[in-house]
């Protein structure tokens, strides 16, 4: 058992791990921040281009109880009846392209980044005293 613990504290403690970790949080946050953008700025716009759609309330009724025309879909699901909610896809699939978006932007230009970095070529290292002085003997005894 002592054995399991130490090669799971040496899992848990590398550096890729917690960089994984941290990479979770911020994407569970940039999650809602994208949801946000989607439900609140985004689908309302779509929604008034289309005729006032909103696309939460877009559904089938596929059996159950028969539910009147226009009824939302909550109200919808609380009657009995089985619906095909197809809004609340169509709202997701835009919440992962937008986010697949965004995270690709942030790769290119951390790629670009890099690829700036990896250009630039390092000064070359000051001669140490040594070096010097015997780039000095060399010299004098050229002359000679």
């Amino acid at each position: 058992m002592a054995k399991f613990i130490t090669e799971f504290k040496e899992f848990a403690t590398r550096g890729n791990v917690v960089d994984m970790a941290v990479g979770v949080i911020i994407g569970g946050a940039f999650g809602k921040i994208v949801t946000s953008i989607v439900d609140d700025l985004l689908m309302p716009l779509i929604g008034q281009v289309l005729g006032n759609a909103n696309f939460t309330d877009l559904y089938c009724v596929l059996g159950g109880n028969p539910v009147p025309e226009g009824t939302s879909l909550a109200a919808a699901r609380e009657a009995g009846a089985a619906v095909f909610a197809y809004g609340n896809f169509i709202q997701n699939v835009i919440n992962f392209l937008i986010i697949a978006f965004c995270i690709f932007m942030m790769v290119k230009g951390m790629n670009k980044l890099n690829k700036k970095k990896e250009e630039a070529p390092a000064p070359d290292p000051e001669p140490s005293a040594e070096e010097k002085l015997l780039t000095e003997i060399r010299d004098l005894l050229a002359k000679k």
